[in-house]
């Protein structure tokens, strides 16, 4: 859950510039929120294959990676925010603006009118209330029954949502629990409830819209170490594989709601949904993690791939550190290192105190290792 982005401007995008010159097709192994594929696929006309457990991390990156040209949104806009409109109408949600003061009895109220809603409203019942305000969370639920038809439109479309749902979310850094109306916590919720969900959207819409592949490529639901099966000589692989040692799903649990229009059950303060319906990946897993990443790169090599590795350089709560990263890959291939600076998730940490208010930042600097793997 590192920042990429910030990895991009850091040297990672030098890296992977001059990698991805004698390289055939470009593989990202976890895609996250896309932005190392999206990076390669719009500056190199070359094929972008992107991985991912999670249903948003595929369509965030399938937005960029399955089109060739800008797409005019315009009428795409006003057409699809009309038939949002009208299901919209069809509820009379709570409000709430500047002047309103949320309490923990207004709160509740919001919450029995958000559960006692259709299961065809999943983002409300689930989230309303809670991450998001009824309000918001009707809009939420509409524009994603009205998503375009056409393929690459539904996908822009659906990727747009997403993204201004994050940005609206009611949560310190990711949603692993949503913030509560407690004396402290209060405005911060507030401040988060009365963000436009339409105007997020269609600024998103229009921003993802100039954002395309100088060649086409594809994003699919997957596992790396499975697809890893399918490389050949000339791939040049990006492995950032998850360092947590809990499931990535628990912190993005609300984004992936939206990407597949549906939730079950949810419960506790998180809103989680059953583990059964969460992906789970060996990689968080103290017990697999040191064997799935040997597994993969043992797949990765035998292939003839070549590949670009980020991990922490530190000690991480899935049991691996940077130096277990780099004697795994030295095992299978001639390692060049570099350390960049970066920013990583402290995992919506929250204090101890009567408030329960987070006492730590959101994210923190720190080193990351890049390697770049070559056969030996």
């Amino acid at each position: 859950m590192g920042s990429k982005r910030v990895l991009l401007t850091n040297g990672l995008g030098k890296t992977l510039d001059t990698a991805v010159k004698k390289a055939s097709r470009f593989v990202d192994m976890f895609l996250g929120t896309g932005e190392v594929a999206s990076f390669v696929a719009q500056r190199h006309a070359i094929k972008v294959y992107g991985v991912d457990l999670q249903a948003y991390s595929v369509i965030l990156a399938e937005a960029v990676l399955g089109r060739k040209a800008r797409s005019p949104t315009h009428l795409l806009w006003k057409r699809w925010h009309e038939r949002a409109r009208r299901v919209v109408a069809k509820y009379r949600p709570p409000q709430i603006d500047e002047d309103t003061r949320l309490t923990h009895a207004l709160v509740d109220n919001y919450r029995r009118w958000c559960s006692r809603q259709s299961n065809r409203l999943p983002v409300v019942r689930a989230y309303g209330g809670h991450y998001f305000s009824p309000h918001q969370a009707l809009w939420i639920d509409a524009l994603r029954a009205t998503l375009p038809i056409a393929r690459a439109e539904k996908t822009l479309a659906l990727a747009a949502l997403i993204r201004a749902a994050s940005q609206c979310v009611a949560a310190p850094g990711h949603t692993a629990q949503p913030f509560q109306p407690t004396r402290t916590a209060a405005p911060f919720l507030k401040d988060a409830w009365v963000k436009d969900v339409k105007t997020r959207v269609k600024s998103t819409l229009t921003s993802l819209s100039s954002q395309f592949a100088k060649q086409i490529g594809a994003a699919r639901i997957a596992d790396a170490n499975s697809v890893a099966e399918g490389l050949k000589v000339g791939d040049l692989v990006f492995l950032d594989p998850p360092y947590s040692g809990v499931q990535y799903s628990r912190f993005y649990h609300v984004l992936e709601t939206i990407a597949r229009g549906r939730c079950g059950k949810v419960t506790g303060v998180g809103r989680y949904p059953d583990q059964d319906l969460r992906p789970k990946s060996r990689f968080s897993l103290v017990s697999e993690s040191h064997r799935a990443l040997d597994e993969l790169l043992t797949k990765v090599s035998k292939k003839g791939a070549r590949a670009i590795l980020t991990f922490p350089d530190h000690q991480c709560s899935n049991g691996m550190s940077g130096d277990d990263v780099r004697r795994i890959a030295k095992k299978h291939f001639r390692v060049i290192e570099k350390a960049v600076a970066s920013k990583f998730s402290t995992l919506g940490g929250r204090g101890t105190g009567t408030d329960k208010v987070a006492k730590r930042q959101a994210r923190h600097n720190a080193s990351e290792l890049v390697l770049l793997l070559q056969s030996k």
